[in-house]
């Protein structure tokens, strides 16, 4: 034997996890056994092959670029794009909206924990301006309710179906009950209201959520859609249903709150909230859009670093 052995450098490891975005993996659970349920087995595949995108596009930006390892967030990203997929996606659009996401999203500004907008959110937005048929026109029932549901079936039949907030801003009325479980068309992950709450409340009670971007932007969308529908604002339905309809619930809870793209001060985040609460209900109303959340939290990651310099300059001031 060698009196000088080499010593090996140790391997770094392939994913570096962090118990904050395993945690609000535990939490979409739930949601993403439901949009098999509702859906069928399509779904599962639609998560997985983002999933797989979304893990090469930034091995391989890390690899040559940073040399580090691929951080559990990316799954985090990967998972919330998924739900927020149409049931009907083709999955070549999902991979270039996932790989967009974390390429232009994330890498871009140098990976994890230095990019200004959500990923999820930014490859979202990319294939919803580039593939708009796709992403809002080809909507369909979920799978009969009961027992095994889509536990059995691939996909759902290929029926239209408006989703939730375009039938109430048609001023027509969704049970409240099938809002609150699911049985409703819309996006993968954001139909069942009950799931949804549910994992926020976990992710909240863990702290890998902050609380005030959450309340403020509730409260914040509840006031406005409430002054909306009492004025007799044509469009605005009344503010339960709008909280519970469409992807509000997955964006405000899951998305708005990521600590990398949100408001870092604690003042911040009260005005964050308000943000986006304020602006999904104006877009909701008085846009072509119908669902707003996204663009409002994209445009609250855009304020974020302001308001959070200007509230640390007028303390600094006051001192």
């Amino acid at each position: 034997m060698s009196d000088n052995p080499e010593k090996k450098a140790p391997r770094k490891p392939l994913i570096k996890w962090q118990k904050p975005n395993v945690g609000v993996i535990y939490a979409l659970i739930p949601a993403s056994i439901a949009s098999i349920y509702f859906f069928g087995w399509r779904s599962l595949l639609v998560i997985a092959v983002v999933s797989l995108a979304g893990f090469i596009a930034e091995f391989i930006f890390l690899k040559f670029y940073f040399k580090e390892p691929v951080t559990s967030a990316v799954f985090v990203t990967s998972l919330l794009f998924s739900l927020s997929m149409p049931p009907t996606i083709p999955l070549w659009i999902a991979v270039v909206g996932i790989v967009f996401g974390v390429v232009i999203g994330k890498m871009a500004f140098g990976g994890f924990g230095r990019n200004v907008f959500n990923p999820a959110l930014t490859g979202r937005a990319f294939i919803y301006i580039s593939f708009g048929s796709f992403m809002t026109a080809r909507w369909v029932s979920p799978i009969e309710t009961g027992f095994p549901g889509g536990f059995c079936k691939f996909a759902a039949d290929s029926i239209t179906r408006a989703t939730p907030i375009r039938i109430l801003a048609a001023g027509k009325k969704i049970p409240l009950l099938d809002l609150m479980l699911g049985n409703v068309s819309g996006c993968l992950g954001e139909t069942s209201a009950i799931l949804l709450i549910i994992g926020g409340i976990y992710i909240l009670y863990k702290k890998y959520a902050n609380y005030r971007i959450v309340f403020s932007g509730i409260i914040s969308m509840l006031i406005l859609q409430s002054v909306l529908w009492l004025g007799g604002v044509k469009g605005a339905p009344d503010p339960l249903s709008a909280l519970l309809s469409g992807g509000f619930l997955l964006g405000i809870l899951f998305m708005a709150t990521d600590p990398v793209s949100a408001s870092q001060t604690n003042t911040g985040r009260w005005i964050y909230g308000i943000i986006i609460g304020s602006i999904t209900v104006l877009i909701r109303t008085f846009s072509i859009w119908p669902e707003g959340i996204m663009f409002a939290i994209l445009f609250g990651n855009m304020f974020a670093p302001i308001i959070d310099y200007s509230i640390k300059n007028a303390r600094a001031s006051k001192s």
